[in-house]
């Protein structure tokens, strides 16, 4: 569904190159990203923090803020290197599944000290199922958090993309557990660097309950966290921007500022209803969501 047509100066903004014929419009070139944002930092250099940013998240150790030697790095800067980060990672083999908003409720953008949500990548090599424990060695600060998942029928574009918009082209909603990984030093950032880090992202899990957006209300769906058991969280769906599918909105028009849109058969996760969760190994974490039934998954070191 396009809820709108990008401008012709974004259309003429597609620079071909290896990477583009391999995987088409899924990959978006730094070049690309020059044409559709305004960055402060030059190319040289936002393939320097991709560096950084990639060897943390495959070596699981944790890093300083990328702002800490580049002050004036933007928001815009961080999506540029979460592009170089993307367009790396297809080139080694993931399949993009789709993508994440992040930072979308009150109590997250709390816990982390930033202002307005963000969004992320998400890959097929990031999936994991309930009956296998999820390496803790692999990640740096790993946390957990309930989310609505969406999984699309129709394409989706910005940037007017509405909360209606997305209920349309949405063929069930599902719940999910997110396993975030920031790899800043301390679990500490800001909103440029962990953009830049792709919104923590690391690993997921879902249900297995599958149902129509309409047969619900998603403004209504509690959630309870357990961890070995005992109650860590609560929440309800309406902490995430009111609705879950304004996260989707808002995360199909920061794509269309990339002059990006969201494909038909993309998994969306639309934020973390309550706050990130410590797990360490030996933890077992279950949540429990009001109609769509519950996620569970044991951590391993």
């Amino acid at each position: 569904m396009a809820c709108t047509h990008l401008s012709s100066t974004l259309k003429h903004a597609i620079f071909v190159s290896s990477f583009d014929e391999l995987f088409g419009d899924r990959v978006i070139t730094l070049e690309r990203i020059k044409m559709a944002l305004e960055l402060t930092i030059k190319p040289d250099d936002i393939r320097l923090l991709c560096d950084r940013v990639e060897a943390a998240q495959e070596g699981a150790y944790a890093i300083h803020k990328l702002t800490d030697d580049y002050p004036s790095m933007t928001i815009n800067d961080g999506y540029a290197v979460q592009a170089e980060l993307r367009q790396r990672y297809l080139a080694k083999g993931h399949r993009l599944a789709g993508w994440k908003a992040g930072l979308t409720s009150k109590a997250k953008m709390e816990q982390m000290g930033v202002h307005v949500p963000s969004i992320g990548f998400l890959t097929d090599k990031m999936a994991r199922t309930e009956s296998i424990g999820i390496k803790t060695s692999e990640m740096v600060h790993p946390r957990v958090e309930c989310e609505v998942a969406f999984m699309t029928k129709k394409d989706l574009q910005g940037p007017d993309c509405t909360l209606q918009d997305v209920l349309d082209a949405t063929d069930y909603v599902l719940p999910a557990v997110e396993i975030i990984d920031s790899r800043f030093s301390g679990f500490k950032f800001d909103l440029a660097s962990v953009v830049a880090d792709n919104g923590s992202s690391a690993r997921y899990v879902t249900g297995k309950v599958r149902l129509n957006p309409k047969d619900l209300d998603l403004t209504k769906v509690g959630v309870v966290m357990k961890k070995n058991g005992e109650v860590v969280a609560s929440g309800e769906s309406s902490a995430v921007l009111g609705h879950p599918a304004e996260a989707i909105a808002m995360l199909v028009n920061i794509l269309a500022e990339q002059d990006e849109m969201l494909p038909a058969g993309s998994f969306v996760m639309s934020g973390g209803i309550t706050e990130a969760i410590p797990v360490q190994a030996g933890d077992a974490i279950t949540a429990e969501f009001q109609i769509l039934g519950q996620v569970s998954m044991t951590f391993v070191a």
